[in-house]
């Protein structure tokens, strides 16, 4: 029998999916606007899954960048999955061929829903709760968003250009509220964006700025001052634990 542990992980998972997966209505939206067809906007969302990495990537398309320089900044935009599949490695306990399924949907949300759990069953209940939840949902609202775009006709008439940048901004944005680290290495991004955007093509400057990012990343990381040290191990320590419960076997 499921426990209270477990429901909740599901309702948690479930109440994600839905209010994060009819964002896909925006994003569909703006691939058409980025000049993307109904079935690349949805295609796009099956194969990557991933919205910030989506966005990115129809961003450099809307700015005049090739699909090429919008899949490189996409991919280094979405590489930090990897390190969350690092992470649920362990609760979710998947083997074989599943594995490859399991890290499609390895992304913020039900990284966030599964590290939240008390213990690893409601984790792997709330990981699956909202991957399946949330991968129906933005599949289906990407497809009404490219729809309901294509229909409308000219994007710049109804201002539906607008809607990847603004969008993906409000992705971005509570990242930047999370401490100092996160403010430092998107000013740096920024700077390196800014500077490149008048002397390269499209695209190109977005990933140079995302090289920037890992780069300082990393370089905070390796050399942290004691503050940022303190900060760190305060954020890390609010998290839940992710321990054995009594009720794993």
């Amino acid at each position: 029998m499921d426990s209270p542990l477990t429901r909740s992980a599901v309702r948690d998972g479930l109440g994600v999916g839905l209010a994060v997966g009819l964002s896909g209505l925006a994003f569909g939206a703006a691939a058409v606007a980025a000049g993307l067809g109904v079935a690349q906007a949805c295609v796009l969302s099956l194969v990557a899954f991933s919205g910030a990495s989506q966005f990115a990537l129809i961003g450099v398309v809307a700015g005049g960048g090739n699909m090429i320089a919008g899949a490189v900044g996409a991919v280094l935009l979405g590489g930090r999955n990897g390190l969350y599949g690092l992470r649920l490695a362990e609760t979710l306990r998947v083997r074989g061929w599943r594995r490859l399924l399991t890290a499609h949907l390895v992304i913020d949300e039900t990284t966030a829903v599964a590290t939240a759990q008390p213990g690893p069953r409601p984790a792997r209940a709330g990981f699956w709760a909202t991957a399946i939840s949330l991968f129906t949902v933005w599949n289906l609202a990407t497809l009404l968003g490219a729809l309901g775009a294509a229909r409308l006709g000219s994007p710049e008439t109804y201002g539906l250009d607008v809607v990847g940048p603004a969008a993906f901004l409000a992705l971005l944005w509570p990242r930047l509220t999370a401490g100092r680290t996160e403010r430092r290495v998107a000013a740096l991004a920024a700077v390196v964006a800014v500077a490149a955007t008048p002397l390269l093509p499209a695209g190109v400057p977005v990933m140079l700025s995302a090289v920037a990012a890992l780069a300082g990343i990393v370089g905070r990381r390796s050399g942290a001052e004691p503050d940022d040290r303190g900060e760190t191990e305060s954020v890390t320590a609010s998290l839940p634990p992710m321990t054995v419960s009594e009720e794993d076997p």
